[in-house]
């Protein structure tokens, strides 16, 4: 779990979990429920523990579609290599900020939109920037945007993009080889 997947509400000092931490958990308990169909003991135990488990696993459930409703079949959506990039327009401008899964799933999807992949470049989950920062269909001002973020080593990933303009990779190239790497290797 990266610390960026918590997020904080700055008035009352609490943590939600997004939909990546929350995703996570369940398919740890459906691997769990899993192992112990395979496992040899008492009936009566089997049962009892996979009652629990199965109450774990909708508990997550539910709380994935409190965050956005729909979210599996969403997530399916957005995982089917037809869905075009108006649809995911849609999926992304209406996911709530903490849907970090669905999101991050959006930025890496190959139809993303310039345009939505624009928009994700400012989300606040460095692994959805990360994502718009290597993806080919990026534009060159969200990549010059990224490239200039000092919070995050994002350049780096710029410096790769095929649509990053030539005097801008130059210019992160040459960053690099001051950092003793050697970007022709790559």
């Amino acid at each position: 779990m990266r610390h960026a997947d918590l997020v904080r509400y700055p008035r009352k000092g609490r943590t939600m979990r997004s939909s990546q931490i929350v995703f996570g958990e369940r398919q740890h308990l459906l691997r769990v429920l899993d192992s112990l169909e395979h496992t040899r003991m008492p009936a009566s135990r089997l049962n009892q523990e996979r009652r629990s488990l199965e109450e774990l696993i909708h508990a997550r459930t539910v709380e994935l579609n409190r965050i956005n409703n729909g979210w599996d079949q969403k997530v399916g959506v957005v995982l089917h290599s037809d869905t075009t990039a108006q649809v995911l327009e849609q999926l992304a401008r209406e996911a709530p900020r903490e849907d970090f899964y669905l999101l991050r799933l959006i930025s890496e999807h190959p139809k993303v939109s310039a345009k939505t992949l624009s928009r994700l470049g400012r989300h606040s989950y460095s692994a959805i920037r990360e994502n718009v920062a290597r993806h080919p269909n990026t534009d060159a001002a969200t990549l010059r945007r990224l490239s200039a973020d000092r919070t995050q080593p994002l350049w780096y990933l710029v410096a790769f993009n095929p649509n990053t303009p030539a005097p801008l990779k130059r210019k992160l190239q040459e960053r690099m080889r001051k950092l003793g790497h050697n970007p022709e290797s790559k």
